[in-house]
């Protein structure tokens, strides 16, 4: 669990009146390390799922079960700037319902660097605020990550961190000193993890009108609003859907101003 249950249980068990428990011997590295040692099958949602089918495995008679999965790289829009993903799932056994919280991070605590000498090194991670955001230390060929060259972890402070790059460096000419994203070494991580929880349990709230069923989100998001001077519909965003997970029933919801400024038209604009 590295840990999330600290932000986690705490929540759950204020708002949802759930009592937290981790599954003893549970190895999560198996669904994917973010050092690449081990690839994650699938996707963020697959992994999470995965994870609490093992936890249902582990406690047969659990009926309820969460699992939380972060998700990192590059922001697609700006693509610069480093982008998390946290997702949180409960799903509950007897009814096979699953609630998903979900938060983006667009100032997640995702970085590397490749040194080639301790000091640099040193600098990296007193930059990314060493210790108590945690670092890494890789192999590396070509520039790129090679974890099976050598990989160190358990970073404690500056002189395991001194020790770790000189052993790498000394076998590769280079070492990626990046942070460590595992969520007990990344209070920022932390954090986020904590408001995919807050985004999970208000999904649990938003019942469906029909059936009662909860965990009624936001499906769609639906462009056409008219443009402000001609009408014309644009790329705007005029309406947001949400589709019952159970009897398929749908709404729809305006979202933002009725009318779309003339600048973002296309007829006006173009």
């Amino acid at each position: 669990m590295h840990g999330k249950e600290r932000v986690i249980a705490p929540l759950l068990g204020r708002f949802l009146g759930l009592r937290v428990e981790t599954v003893v011997g549970f190895d999560t590295d198996r669904f994917g390390t973010f050092t690449r040692e081990v690839p994650r099958p699938g996707s963020q949602l697959d992994a999470a799922r995965a994870k609490i089918a093992a936890a249902f495995a582990h406690a047969p008679g659990a009926r309820v079960a969460v699992a939380s999965e972060g998700s990192f790289g590059p922001d697609p829009i700006v693509p610069f700037a480093p982008l998390g993903v946290e997702i949180v799932l409960l799903a509950d056994r007897a009814t096979g319902i699953e609630i998903v919280g979900r938060f983006a991070d667009l100032e997640a605590a995702w970085t590397h660097s490749v040194v080639t000498d301790i000091a640099a090194a040193v600098a990296f991670a007193d930059r990314v605020g060493f210790p108590a955001q945690g670092v890494v230390v890789a192999g590396c060929e070509g520039r790129l990550p090679r974890p099976d060259l050598g990989l160190f972890k358990e970073i404690g402070g500056r002189a395991d961190l001194e020790r770790a790059v000189g052993a790498v460096i000394a076998r590769c000419g280079a070492a990626v000193v990046e942070t460590d994203m595992r969520a007990h070494r990344n209070p920022r991580r932390m954090r986020a993890i904590a408001r995919a929880t807050v985004t999970l349990i208000r999904n649990v709230g938003n019942r469906c009108p029909r059936c009662d069923r909860p965990g009624l989100v936001v499906t769609e998001r639906l462009p056409g609003a008219p443009c402000a001077a001609c009408g014309t519909p644009t790329r705007v965003i005029r309406a947001e859907a949400a589709t019952c997970a159970g009897c398929g029933h749908r709404i729809e919801v305006r979202a933002g101003p009725p009318t779309a400024d003339p600048g973002l038209c296309d007829a006006c604009n173009p």
